[in-house]
């Protein structure tokens, strides 16, 4: 099985990636391109595979993360592409990565300190 921390990790760099596909867009400008919709989509899903390939006892110790909804999100995303809701996937993307990065990044420094993460820009 591999570490928790490698998938915290994956779940950090993925969380960069949408954060560069977004960029300065609006809403609007997102649902325009179905590139940046499916690479940001396609994030989202590792985020939630890496969140559901940690140890049960791990996601228990770690409560301030809602790693169900993670998880049902990826699930929703996979196996219901066409009932994904665009409105949703952009609050995701916009708002839930960036706060989810913040608390991994903060759970990395508390208990694998020496996992070197980069820094958004900003911070």
């Amino acid at each position: 099985m591999r570490r928790e921390e490698l998938y915290l990790v994956d779940m950090i760099e993925a969380a960069d990636a949408i954060n560069r596909f977004i960029g300065d867009r609006d809403f609007e400008s997102f649902t325009d391109d179905d590139l940046v919709q499916s690479a940001v989509l396609q994030k989202l899903t590792i985020i939630g595979e890496a969140a559901a390939r940690l140890p049960v006892e791990f996601r228990t110790h770690h409560t301030e993360i809602e790693w169900a909804d993670i998880v049902g999100f990826r699930n929703i995303a996979v196996h219901a592409y066409f009932a994904v809701q665009w409105s949703i996937v952009w609050v995701a993307a916009t708002q839930d990565a960036l706060e989810l990065r913040q608390q991994v990044a903060e759970i990395l420094a508390r208990e694998y300190p020496d996992v070197e993460i980069s820094e958004l820009p900003g911070e």
